[in-house]
């Protein structure tokens, strides 16, 4: 579409809708935001807006938001019933995601990952690849980065690796990622895509357009990644836990496989759990369908700690290994990072609860735990659930609750912080908790 001139509506006025808006402006477009929120919840956003020259519109949508509108561009999130994006529709003006008005703006190679769980790590990991390689590589997408952004970045990148989501891809078209993984699919939002099969539908956007020189990565693992049809254009590479793959990577024992060949060892990750060998096998599959050089490849798989607060390790003392997993705000979380140590864990958990059963983790706590340190306004219904299969210490903040776990821990254990909670009963957000967690493991270890 030539959008130069044209009047291009952006629904919402977050920082996907602020620099979509700053590159339509570049390419000669006429960007018109629009928001339902009232101009004081808004923060700078209008006035970024007015030093860009973009007309914009808040506490709610106006008839003159599709007016003359060649094209309408909802934020990320925005309900598929949104009555503006009903309308739109109803008259005809077409419907695209940021993803897909900004890509064909790149110069970069594109590396795309999609998946319910595990995209933050995979992509952190891939660019972290990349760039043990030696090249310039841009992380965008479903993160902090927007697309948009990434495209006016000078000098271009070579690469730019792209988390996408579900709701990105819904209005995907004629996006086109040179490689692409989809690490598994389980029901999540299923409001928003009206069920499951419109939720897959919009993860198999990811390899529509691929062709002739691209390729797609799927998790043979994963009942929907397997049965998923690429078009026969393009390459398809498979990794697995559990079997052998002729064009993929798969593993045995400690060893990772190409096809009959050992290529790398389990024990070169630091990731612990089956979910972040799956990612890593994921990343690999994308640096070896790359041609990327395998040796700098393993390097940077060598030296990679993770994302932040997600089973994040910390460091080592005295034979005790310390991790951060504040990202984990609810009990599949926590499940998740209790089936992903075999060493006996000392877990520091607790904070403000979302109003689910404890009592459902009774296996793997009983399995994996042998003392919790408890914190927040969720500790007393945390020590009801398990108080009576480990030892239970209650702490009054961090500090405590680090020196407590400690205490508890012997040589061959492990401290986790995996709340399965909110933060807000004691902090700002679940950055600032994992980030005191490791303040006070360092000046522990430290003294």
């Amino acid at each position: 579409m030539d959008i130069r001139g044209r009047k291009i509506t952006i629904i919402g006025m977050g920082r996907t809708a602020l620099a979509l808006a700053r590159l339509l402006t570049r390419e000669g477009a006429e960007p018109f935001v629009t928001e339902l929120q009232g101009e004081a919840a808004l923060g700078e956003a209008p006035a970024a807006l007015d030093r860009l020259g973009a007309a914009w519109e808040c506490g709610g949508h106006s008839e003159h938001a599709l007016t003359g509108a060649a094209l309408v561009v909802p934020s990320p999130g925005v309900p598929l019933l949104s009555p503006l994006l009903q309308k739109a529709r109803a008259s005809g003006i077409p419907v695209m995601s940021e993803m897909e008005l900004a890509w064909p703006f790149t110069r970069a190679r594109i590396l795309a990952v999609t998946g319910t769980n595990g995209k933050t790590t995979t992509t952190e990991l891939i660019r972290a690849l990349i760039e043990s390689c030696g090249h310039t590589v841009l992380l965008a997408g479903n993160n902090d980065t927007p697309l948009s952004a990434a495209v006016m970045v000078e000098p271009a990148p070579a690469y730019i690796v792209l988390e996408v989501s579900s709701f990105q891809l819904e209005f995907a078209e004629t996006f086109r990622p040179w490689l692409a993984a989809l690490l598994n699919v389980t029901p999540d939002h299923l409001d928003w895509h009206g069920g499951m099969d419109g939720y897959t539908a919009a993860k198999r956007r990811l390899f529509a357009r691929q062709s002739t020189g691209d390729t797609a990565v799927l998790n043979d693992d994963d009942a929907v990644a397997a049965s998923l049809d690429v078009p026969p254009e393009a390459s398809v590479w498979r990794f697995s836990l559990e079997r052998p793959e002729d064009r993929g990577l798969w593993v045995k024992g400690g060893g990772i496989f190409h096809g009959g060949r050992q290529v790398a060892r389990t024990a070169d990750t630091r990731l612990p759990g089956r979910h972040n060998l799956q990612n890593v096998l994921a990343a690999l599959c994308m640096m070896r369908a790359g041609q990327f050089a395998w040796d700098r490849v393993l390097a940077g798989l060598r030296e990679f700690k993770g994302v932040e607060h997600r089973i994040e390790f910390v460091t080592e003392e005295g034979g005790i290994a310390f991790y951060n997993d504040s990202k984990s705000t609810n009990i599949d979380s926590l499940k998740v990072a209790l089936e992903s140590f075999e060493r006996p864990l000392v877990l520091v958990a607790g904070g403000r609860g979302k109003g689910a059963d404890y009592r459902v983790l009774r296996p793997l706590v009983a399995q994996h735990v042998k003392v919790l340190i408890t914190l927040g306004e969720d500790a007393p219904l945390l020590e009801a659930a398990f108080g009576d299969l480990v030892p239970a210490r209650r702490a009054t903040d961090m500090g405590e609750a680090v020196a407590a776990a400690r205490n508890a821990a012997e040589t061959g254990d492990i401290v986790l912080l995996s709340p399965a909670c909110a933060s807000f009963d004691m902090f700002d957000n679940f950055e600032q908790r994992g980030r005191v967690f490791k303040a006070c493991v360092r000046e522990l270890v430290k003294g």
